[in-house]
């Protein structure tokens, strides 16, 4: 981001039932006071992988002049964290990191100006959920790799992993069967899935390895509403249903995700309207990335940032 005009900071949050303190870290791409158009807000994946892997959004700021805002989710990177948390499901909520969004966009004053909302993966699953609450000054919405339906999502996954190689399948399978997912074999396995299906570029850019080091060096939020892995799902989300709610959000929306994408169209359709019954986002475009999984924003870049970029600035 060298020569881009940057600026970090804090915002106090009041965490229901926290027990302690708590901020939300924050950085902006884009001197707000020297513009009146629309932020973008980029909701990062996990729960838990951190801002850094998004960063690659700096290219709107770039290319369309689009104010960028990151943030670290708290329970993550340079955010309070809560491992005394582990396993607390009245803690670890939808609604708790609706109400930091919402804590975090008051602070910034851009209720009057408007803001975008995009996330990815968990973050597409939030933005869908926030926008479904028709929050004042959302003006545009993107969904990237974000599941309308967590049962969906499991169960494309099963599919996803009876297509790996035999090998790989039983070293999965023998992880479930223990409830070992830390040896050798079961985390090789799973570097094959991850390939295949989340970031297919060889070797990962630095800031998707960041995204893992986050995972790894704090996982509470991840254990506790989507469990082991990607592949294994026991946390509370486990019954989410974004969908359900989607008839709710009134702004455009983009709906992106990969041809490879472990977040595969059978798990992103019920956002979309269709002939099934199910309550969808009303205004909607969808556009499935050919050479991409789950990260498209950094396997077709180029493309990614071109479609983003002129929803929000010309749709």
């Amino acid at each position: 981001m060298a020569g881009l005009p940057v600026s970090e900071g804090e915002v106090a949050f009041d965490a229901p039932n926290a027990g302690k303190p708590c901020t939300t870290w924050y950085k902006v791409v884009g001197d707000l006071s020297k513009s009146t158009d629309p932020v973008l807000i980029a909701l990062h994946g996990g729960p838990g992988a951190g801002h850094e892997y998004l960063t690659s959004f700096t290219d709107l700021y770039e290319q369309y002049s689009i104010p960028i805002v990151f943030y670290d989710q708290i329970g993550c990177g340079r955010s309070t964290h809560f491992r005394e948390k582990l396993k607390d499901d009245s803690f670890w909520t939808v609604d708790l990191f609706i109400a930091e969004l919402d804590n975090l966009i008051d602070h910034l004053k851009l209720r009057e100006r408007g803001f975008y909302v995009s996330g990815q993966s968990w973050g597409g699953m939030l933005a869908g959920a926030y926008a479904s609450r028709r929050p004042q000054g959302l003006k545009k919405l993107v969904i990237a790799g974000g599941p309308a339906s967590f049962p969906l999502f499991m169960e494309y996954g099963k599919r996803l992993r009876a297509a790996l190689p035999a090998d790989v399948c039983e070293a999965l399978e023998a992880g479930d069967r223990d409830g070992n997912y830390e040896t050798p074999e079961y985390e090789s396995a799973s570097a094959v899935f991850y390939k295949r299906y989340v970031c297919s570029i060889d070797p990962l850019p630095e800031p998707v390895t960041k995204a893992f080091e986050n995972l790894k060096n704090d996982s509470t939020a991840y254990l506790t509403m989507q469990g082991p892995s990607e592949i294994v799902v026991t946390g509370n989300l486990k019954d989410w249903e974004g969908w359900k709610d989607a008839h709710n959000i009134e702004v455009d929306t983009l709906l992106l995700n990969g041809r490879y994408d472990e977040v595969g169209e059978f798990c992103v359709e019920p956002w979309v309207p269709s002939t099934k019954q199910f309550r969808v986002i009303p205004r909607i475009k969808w556009i499935v990335f050919e050479k991409s999984s789950h990260m498209a924003h950094w396997e077709e870049r180029e493309r990614f940032m071109q479609v983003v970029g002129t929803f929000l600035k010309k749709y």
